[in-house]
């Protein structure tokens, strides 16, 4: 049941695309490295190293402001339409992670400002 919850969820992320033009990071490639924290995210399981290794993948990976971009409308998506996330869980992954980002993980989010 939590592998099909967990596909079900990855399958949100994905149905939900913001694709922005000139990026070279899609929501697929969001959803990959997000997907070993949705436990962590619905408060069902510890924090991982995977989780953790696959925040800091994408945030290597997100070089140009547009591909910044990308990821904050993947996540924001995400954390939108993705049932039981818990938003306040979702905006400290990435610190808690050791990772900084330059906006908060939430659907209020303005990915349009991130530079």
């Amino acid at each position: 049941m939590a592998r099909f919850s967990t596909a079900v969820a990855v399958v949100a992320l994905l149905a939900s695309v913001v694709m922005v033009a000139e990026s070279t990071l899609s929501c697929g490639q969001v959803a990959s490295g997000v997907a070993p924290c949705l436990g962590y995210l619905r408060n069902v399981a510890p924090l991982t190293p995977t989780c953790c290794a696959g925040i800091r993948s994408l945030n290597n990976a997100a070089r140009s402001p547009a591909d910044r971009r990308a990821v904050c409308f993947c996540l924001k998506s995400a954390a939108g339409n993705i049932r039981g996330i818990s938003l306040p869980v979702a905006s400290g992954l990435p610190g808690r992670c050791g990772v900084s980002i330059p906006y908060k993980i939430s659907p209020s989010t303005d990915c349009n400002k991130v530079g």
